[in-house]
C-alpha cells in the first residue's frame, strides 16, 4: 500500500488523479489522505469523486464508501478492463480531467475502450476539451498512443451538462519522445463561442484577439450555440507550429467584460509564445506520466510550477524514474529518465 500525504507540494487534486491512473496501470494499491489540503474547500470535489468512481469501474478497484469532501481514499486495483463505459459528473466539473485520469490508464486494458462523461467541458479551473484533441492527443500519438476525442455538446461552467465521448486502443509499445522544439508556426486562430449570450460579446472578444495578436479576419472564428446550450462563452486561442499545438482558454463570467476576458487569454498565449518553449505550463504537466510510462524523455516548458514538481513525485512513487528541471534562458527543460 503506498500511502501519500495529499498537502504534498500544492496539494492539489492533480494528487488524486495521477496516483488513479499509476494505481490502474501498475496494479499498486494507495491510500492518500489529507485530500486537496492545498485548497480553500479541501477534500474530494465532484468531478475528483467521478474520477475515482470511473476509475474503479475499469480497474474493478474496491475503495470503500466514498463521498464528495472526503479527505482520505483507499484504492486498490484489480484489472483494468476495456469496454463500453458512461459516466455522469453531476455538475459543471471538468470533463476533461476525467478523462485524463482515465485515457492513460485504458490504454494499457485488454480491449478498446469507449468512454463518454456528461458534465462541465469549458470550466475556468481545467483545460478545455479542444486542448484534449488539438495539444494533448498529438503528442501522445507522437508515443504510440491511439485515441479520439469527440466533443458532442459543451457544457459551461456553472450549469454543466455537457458530453464528450473518447473511443481508446491498447497501446503496443511506448516510444520515447523528445519534444525540446516547437518548429516554425503552421496556423494560429481565435474562436469565440455563444450560447444564450448577446452576439456583441462574441464580436468584442474577437476584435480584442485581432487588434492585439495582429491576426487577420480568416483567423477569427464566431461559433454561436443554440441558447439551450448555454448561457455560456469561452474563447479559445490554438497555435500550432511543426511540432506540437498549444491551446488556450479564457471563460466568460458575468460582471467581466468581453475585453478582459480577450485580454487575459491573449497574454497566456503571448507568454508561451515569448518562451521559446515547446509546450506551455499545462500541456508540460500532462506529459509527465505518459513519458514516465514510456521509461523516459524530454521537453522544453514555460515554467516548473509547483504543479509540476508535486506530480513528479506522486509518480516517482509509482515507477522507477526519475525528473530533471534545467532552467535556461527564457524556457524550462523537463527530463525523465529511469531509475536504476
Amino acid at each position: 500500500m503506498i500511502e501519500i500525504d495529499g498537502s504534498l507540494g500544492e496539494g492539489g487534486g492533480q494528487i488524486v488523479r495521477s496516483a488513479l491512473t499509476l494505481s490502474m496501470v501498475t496494479g499498486q494499491p494507495f491510500r492518500i489522505r489529507n485530500i486537496r489540503a492545498g485548497r480553500p474547500k479541501p477534500g474530494l470535489m465532484r468531478q475528483h469523486l467521478a474520477a475515482v468512481i470511473a476509475a474503479a469501474a475499469v480497474s474493478g478497484a474496491e475503495t470503500g464508501p466514498v463521498a464528495a469532501g472526503d479527505s482520505e481514499l483507499q484504492f486498490v486495483p484489480r484489472q483494468l478492463r476495456g469496454g463500453d463505459y458512461e459516466f455522469a459528473i453531476g455538475s459543471a466539473g471538468s470533463s476533461s480531467l476525467v478523462l485524463q485520469t482515465l485515457v492513460p490508464a485504458l490504454l494499457h486494458a485488454n480491449a478498446p475502450s469507449s468512454i463518454t462523461i456528461t458534465g462541465g467541458t469549458h470550466n475556468p479551473m481545467a483545460p478545455p476539451v479542444e486542448f484534449l484533441q488539438r495539444a494533448y492527443r498529438p503528442v501522445l500519438e507522437k508515443m504510440g498512443a491511439r485515441f479520439d476525442i469527440e466533443l458532442r455538446r459543451h457544457g459551461f461552467y456553472p450549469a454543466g451538462g455537457g458530453v464528450v465521448a473518447a473511443r481508446i486502443q491498447p497501446v503496443g509499445t511506448w516510444q520515447v519522445l523528445d519534444l525540446l522544439s516547437r518548429g516554425d508556426r503552421t496556423a494560429g486562430y481565435a474562436e469565440s463561442v455563444i450560447a444564450g449570450v448577446h452576439r456583441s460579446v462574441l464580436t468584442r472578444e474577437l476584435d480584442c484577439v485581432r487588434t492585439a495578436m495582429g491576426w487577420a479576419d480568416e483567423q477569427m472564428k464566431a461559433v454561436s450555440l443554440p441558447d439551450s446550450h448555454g448561457p455560456g462563452n469561452v474563447l479559445l486561442l490554438t497555435v500550432e507550429h511543426e511540432h506540437v499545438s498549444e491551446v488556450f482558454m479564457a471563460v466568460g463570467e458575468k460582471m467581466v467584460r468581453a475585453e478582459a476576458v480577450a485580454k487575459r487569454v491573449v497574454q497566456d498565449t503571448r507568454r508561451y509564445l515569448a518562451s521559446g518553449a515547446a509546450v506551455g505550463e499545462y500541456l508540460g504537466d500532462q506529459l509527465m506520466l505518459p513519458m514516465a510510462l514510456a521509461g523516459g524523455g524530454s521537453f522544453s516548458v514555460e515554467r516548473v510550477s509547483q504543479h509540476a514538481r508535486t506530480n513528479a513525485q506522486v509518480i516517482s512513487l509509482f515507477l522507477p524514474v526519475a525528473f530533471r528541471f534545467e532552467q535556461r534562458d527564457r524556457h524550462a527543460i523537463c527530463m525523465v529518465e529511469r531509475r536504476t
